[in-house]
């Protein structure tokens, strides 16, 4: 079980459908975190009932963090998500930025979900959907 969990680029389009899913889903964590850029640092989410405030996507917001689904630009994935991977996280990327990682699985569920086990903090999805 991930007991501590956030969600990158949690205010776009794709965040805002993640944060549905987990709450729909009732997925099991303990505390949920929201990052996104500085612009949006300090906005309110509504999670579970609960207003969430947002955290600037920095290294020290990635501390103690156990799983992060991330949903950023590539570049700002590219940069960030390995001091996710440098605290001790597990990431499910569903950017453009690892797909192509001969170091990365990429995973489709429904397809190939064996390849989740090669992991090395990183796990590469086919796209937002």
């Amino acid at each position: 079980m991930f007991r501590h969990i956030a969600v990158a680029g949690a205010t776009g389009a794709v965040g805002t459908i993640i944060r549905q899913l987990l709450e729909e889903r009732d997925f099991p964590a303990e505390s949920v975190t929201f990052l996104a850029s500085a612009r949006s640092a300090g906005m309110q989410l509504q999670f579970r009932g609960e207003s969430h405030p947002v955290r600037e996507l920095t290294p020290s917001a990635l501390e103690g963090l156990d799983l992060v689904i991330a949903s950023t630009p590539d570049d700002i994935a590219r940069e960030s998500l390995p001091w996710a991977v440098e605290r001790g996280a597990t990431v499910v990327d569903e950017s453009g930025a690892w797909r192509m990682d001969s170091k990365v699985p990429l995973v489709v569920p429904e397809v190939n979900p064996e390849a989740i086990q090669g992991h090395q903090g990183i796990i590469a999805s086919p796209n937002c959907s």
